[in-house]
C-alpha cells in the first residue's frame, strides 16, 4: 500500500527510473498496433507505453494494478475485449 502511494506522486519520468531500477520487467504486450511493457514492483504492476514503441524513449502511458488479481483480472478482461 505504501508503495502505491509512494509511487502515484512520482512523475511519470520518475515511474520509469524506478520501475527500470527496482522493479522486473515481466513482457510486452500489443493493443491496438501499440507495443505495451509490463513491470512488476513488488505487488505494484505497471502497464507502461512509451514514444515510438521505444522504452528506452519517454512514456506516453502508464497504467498501474494492485496485486496479482487485479492484474489477472485486468489482462483477462482486456483478452476477451479483442475479440
Amino acid at each position: 500500500m505504501f508503495l502505491r502511494i509512494f509511487f502515484n506522486y512520482l512523475s511519470p519520468q520518475k515511474k520509469i527510473e524506478w520501475l527500470k531500477r527496482k522493479g522486473f520487467m515481466l513482457g510486452t504486450r500489443e493493443k491496438a498496433g501499440r507495443k505495451i511493457y509490463i513491470y512488476m514492483l513488488t505487488n505494484l504492476f505497471v502497464e507502461v507505453m512509451f514514444k515510438n514503441d521505444n522504452a528506452d524513449d519517454k512514456p506516453e502511458a502508464l497504467h498501474t494494478l494492485n496485486g496479482l488479481k487485479s492484474l489477472n483480472d485486468y489482462l483477462e478482461k482486456e483478452f476477451k475485449a479483442s475479440f
